[in-house]
C-alpha cells in the first residue's frame, strides 16, 4: 500500500485550499489590486464587479438575492454579528433567545456574553443522536423570543438538525431563525427560501476557499431582518460591516462555493463510502468502539467514534502521520470533555476516547486503509500497556 504521510483527516477543522480557488484569486493580489470602495477609477470598478459577481454566486448557492450576502471574516464573526446585531436592533421588548446545547463556541459564548447584558436564554437539549427535537423549540418560544439559532450540522458528531422544520416553526412565530451552516455548505443542499432561514453564516475555509472570509445571509424580504453592526468606520456592507473588503478572498470564497455545489452529490458519496468502510472496519477490528451521534442523519465525511478503556489524546499522540481530532478539548491545563458529547450523554470516559475523522476531497481508499490499520494498532497497544478494565458488575441477589 502506497500513501503519502502526514495523512490529514480533520477536514471539519480546516480545509486546503482548492488549486482552482487559488487560480482565481492570484490576479487579485497583483494586476487587478483595487479597492472595491474606490469607485472613481478603473481600478475601483474592476474590483467592485469581482466582488458583485462573487456576491452573486454565493447567494446563487443559498437560493438568496445577492443585497443579503454580508462579507465577514468568517463564520464566527458572522455568528456574533446575527446575534448580538439582532438583539442590538430591535426596539421592542424581546429579550429571549433560543440556541441549542451542542452549538458551536462561537454561537454559545456569543449567546453566554448576551446573557450577561440581560437577555434571557434558553438552551435547548438534544437526544443522543445529537437531535434537536422541533418540538421542544415550539414549546421553548415566547411572545419575547426574538431569534432561535440551530446549527445546520454539527461540527463534532456530524448530525444534520431538521432545521427547515425549525425554520417554519419559527416563522409561525414571528421569531428569526439563524442557523451556522459552515460544516453544512457543500455537503447538504441549503434553500434559505425552502428552509424557512432569516440568517445564515458561512465561512470559506471550511470548503477548499481561503481562510480570513465568511458571510453572513441577511434576509430583506418577508421578514426584513434589522441588525445592527459590530463595526463602525465607512458604512461598507450596507452599512452592516465596515472595513475594506479583501477582493481576493472574497473571489476565492465564490469559486470554492461554485466548486462544492457543482461536486456536491458525486463527491460526497464518494466520501461517504470511504467514510461508511473506515467504520465498518474499526466496529468489526476492535471490541468496545460506538459510534457517536446519528447513523441516519450525518454529515458525508464526518465520523466519531468513542474508544472504550483508552484516551483519545494518547492515541493522537501515538499516531503522529495521521491528523485526526479529539473529542476533548483543552481548557488551562486540563482536559474537558466536549460540551457536545456531554449533551448527548456520554459518560466522561467515553468522550475523552472519542476521535473524530474528517475526510475531504483528497482522501484515499488507500488513506482509509492505512488509517484502519494504525488506529487498530495503537488502541490494542494502549490498551494492552494500561488496561482499564470496565466496572465489575453487580452482584445479583
Amino acid at each position: 500500500m502506497s500513501v503519502t504521510l502526514p495523512i490529514y483527516m480533520d477536514h471539519h477543522a480546516t480545509t486546503p485550499v482548492d488549486p482552482r480557488v487559488l487560480e482565481a484569486m492570484l490576479p487579485y493580489f497583483s494586476e487587478r489590486f483595487g479597492n472595491a470602495a474606490s469607485v472613481t477609477h478603473a481600478f475601483g470598478w474592476e474590483a467592485q464587479e469581482a466582488v458583485e459577481k462573487a456576491r452573486a454566486t454565493i447567494a446563487a448557492a443559498l437560493g438568496a438575492e445577492p443585497k443579503e450576502i454580508i462579507f465577514t471574516s468568517g463564520a464566527t464573526e458572522s455568528d456574533n454579528l446575527a446575534l448580538k446585531g439582532a438583539f442590538a436592533a430591535q426596539t421592542g421588548n424581546r429579550d429571549h433567545l433560543i440556541v441549542s446545547a451542542i452549538e458551536h463556541n462561537a454561537v454559545l459564548d456569543t449567546a453566554r456574553r448576551l446573557e450577561q447584558q440581560g437577555i434571557r436564554l434558553t438552551v435547548i437539549p438534544v437526544d443522543a443522536a445529537g437531535m434537536v427535537d422541533p418540538q421542544s423549540i415550539r414549546d421553548a418560544i415566547t411572545d419575547r423570543t426574538l431569534l432561535v439559532s440551530v446549527m445546520a450540522a454539527n461540527n463534532e458528531v456530524g448530525t444534520i438538525q431538521p432545521i427547515r422544520e425549525i425554520g417554519h416553526i419559527c416563522r409561525e412565530r414571528g421569531v428569526y431563525f439563524h442557523t451556522d451552516a459552515s460544516q453544512a455548505c457543500g455537503k447538504i443542499p441549503l434553500d434559505v427560501q425552502e428552509d424557512a432561514v432569516d440568517l445564515l453564516s458561512l465561512s470559506a475555509h471550511k470548503i477548499y476557499g481561503p481562510k480570513g472570509i465568511g458571510a453572513l445571509y441577511v434576509r430583506r424580504y418577508k421578514p426584513r431582518v434589522k441588525l445592527a453592526p459590530l463595526l463602525d468606520g465607512g458604512g461598507h456592507e450596507q452599512g452592516l460591516r465596515s472595513g475594506t473588503l479583501p477582493v481576493p478572498l472574497i473571489v476565492g470564497f465564490a469559486r470554492a462555493i461554485e466548486l462544492v455545489t457543482a461536486e456536491r452529490d458525486s463527491e460526497m458519496a464518494r466520501q461517504a463510502g470511504l467514510r461508511d468502510r473506515l467504520m465498518r472496519a474499526l466496529l468489526e477490528r476492535l471490541d468496545g468502539v460506538r459510534v457517536n451521534g446519528s447513523l441516519e442523519s450525518r454529515l458525508p465525511n464526518n465520523l466519531n467514534l468513542a474508544f472504550e478503556r483508552v484516551d483519545a489524546e494518547a492515541v493522537l499522540t501515538a499516531i503522529k502521520d495521521v491528523a485526526l481530532s479529539s473529542g476533548s478539548a483543552c481548557s488551562s491545563a486540563e482536559v474537558e470533555p466536549s460540551h457536545v458529547l456531554k449533551a448527548i450523554g456520554l459518560p466522561d470516559e467515553l468522550a475523552q476516547g472519542s476521535i473524530r475523522f474528517g475526510l475531504g476531497r483528497s482522501t484515499t481508499a488507500e488513506e482509509v486503509e492505512y488509517v484502519i490499520d494504525r488506529i487498530v494498532e495503537v488502541v490494542e497497544r494502549l490498551r494492552a500497556l494500561s488496561p482499564k478494565r470496565p466496572p465489575a458488575p453487580a452482584p445479583l441477589h
